[in-house]
């Protein structure tokens, strides 16, 4: 049984783009006048403080103190806590939406 070249491209195309995608020594440009948060301890640049935060908790655990570390826990609840937000408020939408379009259905029909 012979392997499609198809897939077998396409699974070695993902793969590939996969691992640039999470390779923390590619370069990253920014664009100029924008400000950003870098890392100590691998130079990656990130937009936001926070995401400095949750970024040196999970790709440098090791190298961080107490400090730090309680300072990553505290980020990390409140990006959980506000995507369990988000989560409740899409399922409410689609919820509404879902009836919304029943209702009209029902009337309409």
């Amino acid at each position: 049984m012979t392997a499609n070249p198809d897939t077998t491209d396409r699974t070695a195309t993902d793969d590939s783009s996969l691992a640039a995608a999470v390779d923390p020594d590619r370069d990253v440009d920014v664009p100029g006048g924008v400000e950003t948060h870098t890392c100590e301890y691998c130079g990656r640049p990130f937009p936001a403080a926070d995401l400095l935060v949750l970024h040196r908790g999970l790709a440098h655990p090791d190298e961080l103190d107490d400090a730090e570390i309680e300072q990553f826990r505290e980020t990390y609840r409140s990006e959980s806590d506000d995507i369990s937000r988000f989560r409740i408020a899409a399922v409410g939408a689609l919820v509404l939406l879902y009836f919304g379009f029943l209702f009209t259905y029902i009337l309409v029909a």
